[in-house]
């Protein structure tokens, strides 16, 4: 039996009705939406309707052509940060940021974009003073992630949003950690761009993500490519209104099928519900982990500040030789080293070796979290 504690990276496995979503596409649809007029064509077009509506209900969005369909969150976010930065620019983001917000950002300062990195506590916590007092005349854009892949920690999202809507900035969230994980409405939290995955927490499969954009900031956001979308083909120009000026080319239609049946899951089981579990399974491992002599835990002493993310190492080993033998001898899979994050990892003292990371989900259990215990106290007997 193979224990996947994995979940932060991709969610597994996916509810089956996801999969039946996807093979129903390929046996009974399989065409190219948007760009025939047969049935065929038009209900993919449908299935692609059908994942904005199921996001937009998630999300608290009236409009679901406000969501943009894409590859993935890096995707998105490159969009965004590619699109929107000028030189002469300041941008204010966090010191515990994944490298598709990071990586981004500093490619934009080679083109005369001020960054400013709010320094986050050893947990990993933002405090929104902070992020104020940051705050210039040329500020245009304030992005964060909604919670840390490293540390699970959860940022004040709706204090520093309401900050961002004070000051007239925009705000956009990278919600590759948060979404289907955490309750996100956009309109409560003046989130101005929601920047999500389909393949962690919102149970979908690889290859599909989107962002949510707030009416008006399409005339301010240049499209990352430009192609054929299958509206107003007459023009050589790119269309200027959403979501066409930013999806050139064939979307990944059976992955969409997929990423809806994903949501209508969470809708159907409840975020909060999900959440309950997911929560349920953090403290137990972690009241057992502190228990255990020659291992130092990284995430918040304050549970409801964090996601099912647990960060953690073991005296006197490193971390990738720990995820080897947790997979080579107990069939766990779990995930070690940086994370794609060095910046959070600086925050958290684990830099230049980073951690073990055990990332919970849905289906997991609490039998497969004693497993685990126990080949943790293997593991430090053997030291």
């Amino acid at each position: 039996m193979t224990i996947y504690f994995d979940n932060a990276a991709t969610s597994w496995p996916k509810p089956d009705s996801v999969i039946e979503a996807m093979i129903h596409f390929n046996e009974n649809i399989g065409s190219n939406p948007g760009r025939s007029g047969h049935s065929r064509s038009v209900e993919a077009g449908q299935v692609l309707f059908a994942a904005r509506e199921a996001a937009a209900r998630l999300f608290g969005i009236k409009d679901p052509l406000r969501i943009i369909l894409t590859a993935n969150v890096t995707h998105s976010l490159n969009i965004v940060i590619r699109g929107l930065l000028k030189e002469g620019d300041h941008v204010i983001t966090s010191s515990m940021e994944h490298n598709s917000v990071m990586r981004p950002l500093r490619y934009m300062e080679t083109l005369g974009v001020e960054i400013t990195t709010v320094k986050c506590n050893q947990y990993g916590e933002t405090d929104p003073q902070d992020v104020k007092n940051a705050i210039k005349s040329n500020t245009k854009l304030i992005i964060m992630n909604h919670a840390s892949n490293v540390t699970g920690t959860i940022l004040p999202i709706k204090d520093i949003g309401a900050i961002a809507k004070e000051h007239g900035i925009i705000f956009c969230i990278d919600a590759a950690q948060s979404a289907g994980v955490l309750d996100i409405d956009v309109e409560k939290m003046n989130i101005d761009i929601l920047c999500f995955t389909g393949h962690k927490g919102l149970m979908g499969p690889m290859g599909t993500g989107g962002f949510y954009l707030n009416k008006g900031l399409e005339s301010q956001i240049s499209p990352l490519y430009c192609g054929g979308t299958g509206s107003f083909s007459e023009f050589e120009t790119q269309p200027d209104f959403v979501p066409d000026k930013y999806e050139a080319g064939t979307l990944n239609a059976i992955g969409f099928a997929g990423l809806a049946a994903g949501i209508n899951f969470l809708l159907e089981t409840g975020v909060a519900e999900i959440k309950h579990k997911e929560s349920k399974l953090t403290q137990y491992f972690l009241e057992n982990l502190k228990a255990l002599s020659g291992v130092k835990i990284y995430n918040s002493p304050d549970l409801s500040k964090m996601t099912s993310v647990v960060s953690f190492n073991i005296d006197g080993v490193e971390p990738s030789e720990g995820a080897f033998i947790f997979d080579a001898h107990y069939s766990i899979c779990s995930r070690a080293g940086l994370h794609c994050a060095p910046i959070a990892h600086r925050s958290i003292g684990t830099f230049p070796v980073g951690t073990i990371r055990f990332s919970f989900g849905y289906f997991n259990s609490f039998e497969e979290i004693d497993i685990a215990i126990n080949a943790l106290r293997d593991m430090v007997k053997k030291i």
